[in-house]
């Protein structure tokens, strides 16, 4: 698909210097996902990776788990009244005895800060919910170091950013520093939807062995997407919430904020990140 940029005119002004040419901009459209037929969420997205968009939001909706839990993704014939297939609307179509939770187009997202929902049944929701509990074993171990490069291996990875400068990223890294997966999307919890439902599409669920980056900050929702896959660790360049600090403390995840070149903030699971003894004073 081709739309994942678009061109519009603009006056740029310089130093007092007016004058008008097109900028390239991110392309954001709404996605309405459905369920088996039923109409269950809209999102803003950048589109691209529609039907792994789609497949990764289930997974933090407690909906799929494995590859086997999915039968089949397709975007709608005829979406509109006209019969005309836009492309912004895709069906998800589980397989025969997946148990389908009680969601709703009205409080279909238990994570959102809209929904409604205290901080506690929040929590409680992702505990009960998840089928991928963290459970790295051996435990995973990453250097301060490591850690220090991956906002720079992710920016590396943002190609359309560079054309744009509007899109958020999410990328997978292996234990190693290795780059497994990048996405983009004017949304970041997107960016991460379309990262799990790739690896679910792959067979790859749980993915315990990872480390999830993430550009801006680490908000409940996407803590809550990275326990739902059994990523044992999070790093964002920005702030966490507190509910994004309390989710972590309570299901073992390894949350790492401001993670800015050489500085970084360990939030919960501190004993994930392989820590030299300080040098005695004196």
């Amino acid at each position: 698909m081709g739309r994942v940029t678009e061109r519009r005119k603009v006056v740029r002004i310089r130093d007092g210097v007016v004058s008008s040419r097109p900028d390239t901009l991110v392309t954001e459209e709404p996605l309405e996902i459905r369920l088996n037929g039923k109409p269950l969420a809209i999102t803003m997205r950048t589109p691209g990776d529609d039907f792994a968009l789609a497949v990764g939001f289930l997974v933090s909706e407690g909906v799929l788990a494995t590859a086997s839990d999915l039968r089949n993704v397709v975007y709608c014939a005829g979406a509109t009244a006209d019969g005309v297939n836009t492309y912004n609307v895709v069906d998800v179509q589980t397989a025969p005895g997946v148990r389908i939770p009680d969601i709703t187009l009205e409080r279909n997202v238990y994570t959102t800060s809209s929904c409604g929902l205290c901080g506690k049944a929040s929590l409680d929701a992702v505990r009960t919910t998840t089928r991928h509990p963290i459970a790295d074993s051996p435990p995973l171990r990453v250097g301060p170091e490591l850690l220090a490069d991956l906002p720079d291996r992710l920016r590396a990875s943002q190609r359309v950013f560079d054309r744009t400068g509007g899109l958020h990223a999410a990328a997978l890294f292996d234990e190693e520093g290795e780059l497994l997966d990048v996405r983009e999307d004017v949304g970041r919890h997107n960016a991460v939807d379309k990262l799990v439902g790739r690896a679910l599409q792959g067979g790859n669920l749980p993915l315990s062995r990872t480390v999830l980056m993430v550009s801006g900050r680490a908000s409940f929702e996407l803590a809550q997407k990275a326990v739902m896959a059994g990523i044992p660790l999070l790093a964002a360049v920005s702030a966490p919430s507190s509910l994004a600090v309390d989710l972590a403390a309570e299901t073992g995840l390894t949350l790492v904020g401001f993670l800015r070149g050489t500085s970084m903030n360990v939030y919960a699971g501190e004993d994930r990140i392989a820590l030299r003894a300080a040098a005695p004073q004196g």
